[in-house]
């Protein structure tokens, strides 16, 4: 029996049963890869059926406002994906009456939709033999067949995704995509890999040279940029508050937040106060200003550490553009500043 059909006969005994593998549903295939994307199946599962849920059909989406779909996606991150999830929900309505295009190459020119996320609905809605590669699938090709080229360069990505093409059954593309990551999900492990019961052990160059660990091989890590975020959290009589929205194309772009002081280092009360920021909310010296957490919160990013401040500035009085503590929750927020306001309000 060769790769692909040992991977189908094993899929088909061990899959796990996740809701959108109950019925060959395109916009809920959609949904879930999406969701999936960067996102454990153990996470995911729930904000799946809480997006199914509030938006039942790809016209529930499209109708909905960007800040009802910021606010169910609060705390999966990578927020730009709920952003095109929700974009081209509106386009795909606007443009296709609602249809979802039934071909890999129609459906890589939507926005959000790259090689993989086609290439999964394409296979399992429209049994076409586009193969997918992420992170299970880079594993166990590169242990399988013992390929040490970096999987997150030019060179690895075209090897891999050809690799992977060379494998796929014509007869049943879908099954045979998600028994590739299945078996990297379940089976072919980052750490713990349980060789003992893979189904194509007998001939993994990995195991048989006993190296699964090397692979699969990376290139060096990007430089982690370090920032330096201040908020100052006005508390307005124990009673209001700001948030504005982010704009700029940046993290977190149209979540709401505290207003905020970026600065390049750690900087102190004396220094928060005398910023431009500071002064055009705060226009007295009718305020108590303290400092929340002593030692800067870390929130880890892709590719960025954001060491976070919570500045506590308490007045009496009016300002503008203020919000009712009690309606803060109504507000899509990064998780960072979810889990300060939890506890803050406590």
């Amino acid at each position: 029996m060769d790769f692909s059909n040992k991977l189908i006969y094993w899929y088909l005994d061990n899959k796990r049963d996740l809701p959108w593998r109950n019925e060959v549903n395109v916009y809920h295939i959609w949904l879930s890869e999406v969701i999936l994307q960067q996102t454990k199946i153990v996470q995911g599962i729930d904000y799946y059926l809480v997006f199914c849920k509030n938006f039942p059909t790809i016209f529930d989406l499209a109708k909905a406002g960007e800040d009802e779909v910021l606010k169910l996606w609060q705390g999966l991150g990578y927020y730009s994906r709920a952003r095109n999830l929700h974009s081209t929900a509106k386009y795909i309505v606007e443009n296709f009456n609602g249809e979802i295009p039934d071909n890999y190459n129609d459906l890589l020119k939507l926005k959000g939709i790259g090689d993989y996320t086609a290439s999964a609905i394409a296979s399992i809605c429209f049994n076409e033999p586009k193969a997918v590669v992420d992170g299970n699938v880079y594993r166990v090709l590169s242990r399988y067949y013992n390929v040490s080229t970096p999987i997150n360069s030019p060179k690895g990505i075209k090897q891999f995704k050809q690799i992977a093409q060379s494998k796929i059954t014509k007869y049943d593309p879908g099954t045979y995509n998600q028994a590739i990551m299945e078996l990297g999900a379940l089976i072919c492990k980052p750490k713990k890999a349980d060789c003992n019961i893979c189904p194509i052990q007998k001939d993994c160059k990995a195991y048989i040279n006993n190296n699964v660990y090397s692979f699969p091989v990376k290139e060096k890590k990007i430089k982690i940029k370090k920032r330096f975020f201040n908020f100052l959290v006005i508390d307005i009589d124990g009673d209001q508050t700001i948030l504005e929205q982010r704009r700029q194309n940046d993290i977190w772009k149209n979540l709401y937040q505290f207003p905020l002081v970026e600065s390049e280092n750690e900087i102190d009360e004396l220094e928060i106060v005398k910023t431009i920021i500071f002064s055009n909310l705060i226009k007295d010296d009718n305020y108590k200003i303290s400092l929340y957490n002593t030692k800067p919160i870390i929130h880890k990013l892709t590719h960025q550490q954001i060491n976070t401040k919570f500045w506590i500035i308490k007045i009496k009085g009016n300002l503008d553009r203020t919000i009712k503590w009690k309606e803060i929750s109504n507000f899509a927020v990064p998780i960072l500043i979810h889990n300060f306001i939890e506890n803050f309000k406590k």
